[in-house]
């Protein structure tokens, strides 16, 4: 009799419960609070994870004298920063670096004029040793490849407002996607 009431309730809490949203993106589930991390931005400032709560957040991993990927990704964030989604989100960028030696205050700062990246997109630069340390948090591998490229892990992940993580795209990211995913979770 006990089996039969634990499998009728087993049932019954499976009735009525809302459908999952369908994203785009891989949802992470259940979330995991995004790391922490401080780094230096193209203004020369500080910038954390934690200081952009109240906001989404999309974390990705670049570098400036990328010839491929990367100024895509930055363009595609960029574009999802500026629609109505995104300015009703205050969708917030952080580009961390995986070239530490190359993606200097210079660097970056000329990267974001020349792309016209906008204010809330901010490339987080800092010493091998301090970036490692983001890249372990976030399971990111980068390594020198040839011709000066940096071989690297490609994805973006999509944070919430409480800091916690709730999808990833990969190096194919639209703005599109990005943004109907903000609409289903609620923005």
């Amino acid at each position: 009799m006990k089996r039969l009431a634990l499998v009728s309730l087993v049932v019954v809490a499976g009735c009525g419960g809302s459908k999952p949203v369908q994203l785009t993106g891989t949802a992470i589930d259940p979330p995991v609070t995004a790391p922490n991390f401080a780094l230096r931005d193209q203004s020369g400032g500080t910038v954390t994870v934690a200081g952009q709560r109240g906001h989404w957040l999309v974390v990705t991993f670049l570098y400036t004298h990328c010839p491929d990927v990367c100024p895509l990704i930055a363009a595609q964030l960029d574009r999802a920063i500026r629609t109505p989604v995104g300015v009703r989100a205050a969708l917030r960028v952080i580009a961390v670096s995986v070239d530490p030696e190359r993606d200097t205050l210079a660097a970056v700062r000329r990267y974001v004029k020349a792309r016209r990246l906008a204010p809330s997109f901010r490339y987080a630069i800092g010493s091998r040793r301090t970036l490692s340390r983001v890249w372990r948090a976030y399971h990111v591998a980068a390594q020198p490849g040839p011709r000066g490229t940096v071989t690297h892990s490609t994805f973006e992940i999509l944070i919430d407002p409480k800091g916690d993580e709730r999808v990833v795209y990969d190096s194919s990211i639209k703005a599109a996607w990005l943004t109907g995913d903000l609409r289903k979770l609620g923005v």
